[in-house]
């Protein structure tokens, strides 16, 4: 016992390494420890945020689905619409061998126009507007004096719009500026 004592005194630098070895260790263990401290709460902040989005795009998808639930069925019925309407324009309403059939076909175009609002199926009928590319779809480009040009002279087909987003373009004809015509030489003379 005796000799290892002797040892130890005469290296002291071997026991001061013993001794700071362990504080080395300790210091280097707290180091890892709170790195992966530090990257578990990153990686806890993530999975949050994460979840968070998650919810947040399952609601918008399911309100979207509510919004928008009825969009394929509206589509099968504005060509119902779409026929009332020309049938009422195309009758004569002075006519009585058809004035009851064409009131019963106003009631009923007037019935199913007020179920569709209020579905939020909203129509979108221009006519005099100025032209919008987003909601109408031209179909033809006229000449006018009569309105301001890229003005809407004429509806084809009426559009709509289900909660504000466009199920179908209005298809419109658009007035355009008249052309120029050059002066022929008599007037020029």
């Amino acid at each position: 016992m005796a000799d290892e004592q002797t040892l130890d005194t005469q290296n002291p630098e071997l026991e001061g390494a013993e001794q700071a070895q362990p504080g080395d260790d300790l210091a280097a263990r707290v180091q890892t420890l709170e790195e992966q401290l530090a990257a578990a709460q990153d990686q806890s902040l993530r999975m949050a945020a994460d979840l968070q989005n998650v919810r947040r795009r399952a609601e918008q998808d399911v309100e979207k689905a509510h919004k928008f639930a009825l969009e394929k069925f509206a589509n099968d019925l504005l060509p119902v619409v779409d026929s009332l309407e020309r049938g009422l324009e195309l009758s004569n309403p002075d006519d009585e061998a058809i004035k009851a059939v064409r009131e019963g076909m106003e009631l009923t175009f007037k019935l199913l126009l007020d179920t569709l609002k209020r579905f939020n199926l909203d129509q979108v009928d221009p006519h005099g507007a100025p032209f919008n590319p987003e909601h109408h779809q031209a179909m033809a480009l006229e000449e006018s004096t009569n309105v301001e040009p890229n003005t809407v002279l004429k509806v084809f087909q009426k559009g709509y719009l289900l909660n504000g987003r466009l199920l179908r373009p209005a298809m419109v004809v658009v007035s355009k500026a008249p052309a120029q015509v050059p002066p022929s030489i008599d007037e020029q003379a």
